[in-house]
């Protein structure tokens, strides 16, 4: 499945400017996504990240990835209308710089649900480079 970008606003609660993807170009609900944000050089976090040598901040990516995976869940009937709240972090690693222009592509897999508690592991890749991965918790509130 495949969702525009007010496919995606009618899922998360997240708006601009801190609606980090813009668009699913696969959804499996309660299993996995892909989404694509389109890094452009306008994006607001560049202003002071760097001026002289704009860099996406590593948080951001990761912001990215869990609004992905919040997508996979929140688009589930029992939990749609909600919100995915960050539960923690594991083992991120940011692997390449990400800039200006390029297309982030975002692949999120969840790997355990427990009632309003989950994990997934998430990837960002630019290209065939592999920029970013980590392991993200989350629990599902209203």
């Amino acid at each position: 499945m495949n969702l525009n970008l007010e496919e995606i606003k009618s899922i998360i609660p997240h708006r601009d400017p801190f609606l980090l993807i813009d668009e699913i170009v696969d959804l499996k609900v309660r299993e996995s996504a892909v989404g694509i944000k389109y890094i452009k050089d306008e994006e607001f976090y560049f202003k002071g990240h760097f001026p002289e040598q704009p860099v996406v901040p590593g948080v951001i990516i990761i912001e990215s990835l869990a609004q992905v995976g919040a997508v996979i869940i929140l688009s589930e009937d029992e939990f749609k209308g909600q919100i995915a709240y960050f539960a923690g972090i594991k083992n991120a690693k940011f692997r390449k710089s990400v800039f200006p222009g390029d297309k982030l592509e975002l692949k999120c897999t969840l790997t355990k649900i427990r009632g309003r508690f989950g994990f997934g592991f998430g990837q960002a890749y630019v290209g065939d480079d592999l920029v970013c991965e980590a392991e993200l918790s989350f629990v599902i509130g209203k």
